[in-house]
């Protein structure tokens, strides 16, 4: 049995937004997440784990020369695996709206926000890519502070001038 100290992360990685646990499931990945510094960086061991760490790697070097090619746990909601799908077709250095991608699915902006928000794998998933009509809207559930700056950052990092998104 492991002790309740010990993290439950198949590895954690320093990145230039920041420290991320990776968390497996059986045979997929479960979750990225982020986590706080005093977590100990946790270098990945071989299969999976190691997969996502090279991969997350690669899209940190060129994020518009990367394709996600992971297993990735299934989504919670037939409604939830749609908007997946409609954000794994956007590609590096675009946004969306809300707005777009809900008529696109015939649903509405709040319900795709909310599906955003549940995204167990942010950078794979890239929630990070819809924006709201008029500024950023928001990311993991927050509208402004540290998750709206990663948010920026990943975008800006793509190529997306945020100071045009309006």
């Amino acid at each position: 049995m492991a002790s309740s100290t010990e993290s439950p992360y198949a590895a954690v990685i320093d990145t230039p937004v920041g420290r991320l646990g990776v968390l497996l499931g059986t045979e997929c990945l479960a979750a990225i997440d982020w986590v706080t510094d005093s977590l100990p960086l946790r270098a990945p061991g071989a299969g999976l784990a190691r997969c996502v760490v090279e991969q997350l790697g690669a899209y940190f070097d060129d994020p518009v020369q990367t394709h996600f090619d992971l297993p990735l746990v299934p989504a919670a909601t037939a409604f939830q695996a749609r908007v997946r799908a409609a954000l794994q077709a956007i590609p590096a250095g675009e946004v969306r709206c809300y707005g777009e991608l809900a008529k696109a699915l015939g649903s509405s902006a709040r319900a795709v926000g909310g599906a955003c928000r549940a995204n167990p794998v942010p950078l794979v998933v890239p929630c990070h890519r819809v924006v709201a009509a008029h500024g950023l809207g928001g990311f993991g559930g927050a509208t402004a502070g540290k998750r709206l700056s990663v948010k920026q950052r990943l975008l800006e990092g793509e190529g997306v001038s945020c100071a045009s998104i309006t």
